[in-house]
């Protein structure tokens, strides 16, 4: 995604129906999605929790998950007033509904298998 002056990659990213109803022409996203998700990794976590974060927020991206497989937890956050908010977590195999996708269930065991 070309966000203004950076570039990120997210590992997931969703936007509304309503706000992108067709997929762009150009090789890159340069709307802001509804939600991002970021799977971390010992050589990426610092990027993943520190720097893209921040450029999410600036562009008004609602809802991000923070995955960490070695740890088997599901972070949520919700942007709230310009600054990321801390929903809920979710470890080891729990069974979750989960904003922005609260309408069906998320088995997490099917992240560790």
């Amino acid at each position: 995604m070309h966000l203004a002056a950076d570039v990120v990659v997210p590992d997931l990213a969703g936007w509304r129906r309503e706000r992108l109803p067709t997929l762009p022409d150009e090789a890159y996203f340069s709307l802001a999605p509804d939600w991002v998700c970021e799977v971390l990794s010992p050589s990426t976590a610092s990027i993943d929790r520190v720097k893209k974060p921040t450029i999410y927020a600036r562009e008004q991206v609602q809802h991000a998950w923070l995955v960490d497989p070695l740890a088997r937890t599901l972070e949520v956050l919700r942007l709230e007033n310009g600054r990321w908010s801390i929903v809920a977590t979710f470890a080891d195999l729990a069974v979750v509904r989960v904003e922005p996708f609260d309408a069906i269930e998320l088995d997490l065991s099917l992240l560790w298998e």
